[in-house]
């Protein structure tokens, strides 16, 4: 923890930008009934039903010293995802030596996704692109992409 605190301490570097990378498991839903309408002086009321149409994951990353985001929507989390996702991110900063990555301890965060999913020459630049912090076991609320999307 004391790492994650030092660096979240760090002025912002350009050549090593402080990310924050977490995910969210999301439920597509609709509604059953129609809720009712406002009247004056109450509010609108929303039924409590709803219907399930699938689910999905978003992955964000957020550079919090320079409240940039990066949000991605997909399917299903995998080791395919993350590694498009850092895909993405990289290239996002094409200019910094070292992105600092700040994320939790899931089993899909982790270099090897990438070498899993590239050739091995690609997935060591990537590799290479990257400085990985992880936070604590139960400690994934300490990432400030997680304080984001609550």
């Amino acid at each position: 923890m004391e790492t994650l605190l030092q660096l979240y301490a760090l002025p912002h570097d350009a050549r090593y930008p402080l990310v924050c990378f977490d995910e969210r498991p999301c439920f597509l839903i609709g509604d059953v009934v129609e809720g009712l309408a406002p009247r004056p002086g109450r509010v609108a009321k929303e039924h409590y039903s709803y219907t399930k149409h699938g689910s999905c994951v978003v992955l964000a990353a957020v550079e919090p010293l320079q409240g940039q985001r990066l949000v991605a929507v997909f399917s299903q989390r995998t080791k395919k995802e993350y590694t498009r996702f850092l895909q993405k991110l990289a290239a996002a900063y094409p200019d910094a030596v070292k992105i600092r990555l700040v994320q939790d301890n899931l089993n899909t965060h982790s270099p090897n996704a990438f070498y899993e999913q590239l050739p091995a020459a690609e997935a060591a630049a990537l590799v290479a692109r990257f400085e990985f912090y992880y936070t604590p076991r139960c400690g994934s609320w300490r990432s400030a992409a997680a304080a984001e999307h609550g």
